[in-house]
């Protein structure tokens, strides 16, 4: 499946159920997030798509620490010998390979539904080693500026990262926009992932993309606002 341009200097790889994405930089290229396991192929068709060589992907940082954003990241690196980040709060999951943390379903029956279908809390991946912990307020030097964002709720460990030079936000799984913007299919803890909501709805970006669902490319902050800038109750 070919990458798809969501801005200039950033492409969705398809991943069937979750999306990855590259950010073109001076430095390299960046991948967020890994997909599940098996889906290393459909990364490196992207960098070719792009007419770059895997050994261009310099950087790999993940949202968080489940097992579609971390499935085939050791495939990837063993390749590409691309450095990794996470949050210190995911970093045992991604190095043991699991099992991660439960979840409770959203709110409403198809996402808990949604929740109990796809979220085996005990599945496992290959391991992967992190060479870096993000913490909240960093900015990494890395394709002119990418800012972390703690963002628990979803999962613990979880960031959200705001690419500067292309005002594009990442929100991992904060929320998709599958069927229009709206919750994850579960939580670690609501409140929290309510918290971490609102704090996305403060920032100010053009553009975002999801770990599911497709991204949007303009006025995205406006409608992120319009969701969840006001007090939400569970």
């Amino acid at each position: 499946m070919a990458v798809k341009r969501v801005i200039k200097g950033v492409h969705v790889v398809p991943m069937g159920k979750a999306n990855a994405f590259l950010i073109e930089g001076e430095d390299g290229l960046t991948l967020i997030d890994a997909g599940f396991p098996g889906k290393e192929a459909a990364v490196f068709e992207a960098i070719r798509g792009l007419g770059r060589a895997p050994d261009q992907l310099k950087h790999l940082i993940f949202t968080h620490g489940h097992p579609d954003h971390i499935g085939s990241a050791a495939a990837i690196i063993r390749t590409t010998n691309a450095r990794t980040y996470m949050h210190p709060l995911d970093i045992p999951i991604a190095e043991s390979g699991g099992p991660f943390r439960p979840m409770e379903g959203a709110p409403g029956l198809l996402r808990q539904a949604l929740c109990r279908l796809f979220y085996d809390h005990n599945e496992r991946v290959p391991p992967v080693a992190i060479d870096l912990p993000l913490a909240d307020g960093d900015i990494l030097p890395i394709a002119g500026g990418i800012e972390v964002i703690h963002t628990p709720g979803h999962c613990a460990g979880q960031v959200a990262l705001l690419w500067r030079p292309g005002r594009m936000l990442f929100a991992g799984d904060v929320c998709m926009n599958v069927m229009g913007l709206g919750d994850p299919v579960g939580f670690e803890n609501l409140q929290d992932g309510r918290a971490s909501q609102r704090k996305l709805a403060s920032l100010s970006f053009d553009a975002a993309g999801f770990g599911h669902g497709e991204p949007i490319s303009r006025d995205a902050s406006m409608r992120f606002r319009n969701k969840w800038g006001k007090k939400l109750s569970a």
